[in-house]
């Protein structure tokens, strides 16, 4: 039977419309790749396996997946952006920089749904965790090691992990966004310190005078340093978005357990307000101090 030529009635007897009308329509009924196929649905759905019978275990499984899956589309977005500024291409990396800070914005929404589970509901099944924690989020150190972050004792929790140890080693070991964005400068003419071009990346980054001093420059003439004027606004868009992440998942874990110790052994609250005073890119914000 053709399901197309008998659509069913779409309106009650006084007009009122029931159902979208698909007569006409010429929709694909059997498909070579459905939408579940091309998404592997049928592997993505049934990977929340929660460890209790207890209801909101499965928000909180499924708000920390989802962000898994935000922070590997950050990652995709971030390495593509690095590697534009690398090759001196950088207005493409400005729509994938402003596509992570819309990213962020998704992660920073779901602490607020992730926030309706009250600290009663979250002991019912916060045993069963054992060790595991946000924390150990390799992907997360990623980003934070691709962005400028580069604190080498946070891989170690990982060191059981070969592979995973090994990508994060990698990124210790590369020029984050930050240092190719100095390098940028620095090939645009702007004298910068050897030792802070050619530094031991692995290390944090200290920020340096005559670093602001370049950033001073393209901020009081902005006309002559468009691009870079507008690459430092995109810094500051995604500091800022990873500021309030930060900040939103603070305050969602003390709404919840309160001063606990986290589950992967960290302080919790006092831990993560640590991360509130770090900065990627010092020099720009400092700068806005001088002009």
């Amino acid at each position: 039977m053709n399901r197309q030529s008998e659509p069913g009635p779409t309106t009650a007897a006084d007009d009122t419309v029931v159902a979208v009308d698909i007569g006409g329509e010429e929709i694909h009924w059997d498909q070579d790749m459905s939408y579940g196929q091309y998404l592997h649905l049928d592997v993505l759905l049934d990977a929340q396996k929660p460890l209790t019978d207890e209801h909101d275990e499965m928000l909180f499984v499924i708000i920390h997946q989802a962000t898994e899956l935000w922070l590997k589309l950050s990652l995709h977005e971030l390495d593509a952006a690095i590697a534009e500024i690398q090759a001196d291409s950088v207005r493409p990396a400005f729509k994938m920089l402003s596509r992570i800070a819309r990213i962020q914005a998704q992660l920073i929404q779901s602490w607020e749904v992730l926030s309706t589970l009250t600290p009663v509901d979250y002991l019912k099944f916060r045993d069963r965790l054992g060790a595991s924690s946000g924390f150990q989020s390799y992907q997360y150190r990623l980003l934070e090691y691709r962005i400028g972050n580069k604190n080498p004792a946070l891989a170690e929790v990982h060191r059981s992990h070969p592979e995973i140890y090994a990508r994060l080693q990698d990124a210790l070991a590369a020029p984050s966004l930050y240092d190719e964005v100095l390098a940028l400068m620095a090939r645009s003419g702007f004298e910068l310190p050897a030792d802070v071009l050619e530094r031991d990346f692995s290390l944090p980054y200290a920020p340096r005078p005559e670093v602001e001093d370049a950033w001073l420059e393209v901020y009081r003439d902005t006309d002559t340093h468009w691009t870079l004027y507008e690459l430092a606004e995109k810094l500051v868009d995604l500091e800022q978005n990873f500021q309030n992440w930060r900040f939103s998942h603070m305050k969602t874990v003390e709404r919840i357990i309160g001063y606990r110790r986290g589950t992967g052994g960290s302080s919790g609250v006092h831990f993560l307000k640590k991360a509130l005073d770090l900065r990627f890119f010092p020099e720009i914000w400092d700068v806005r101090t001088r002009l």
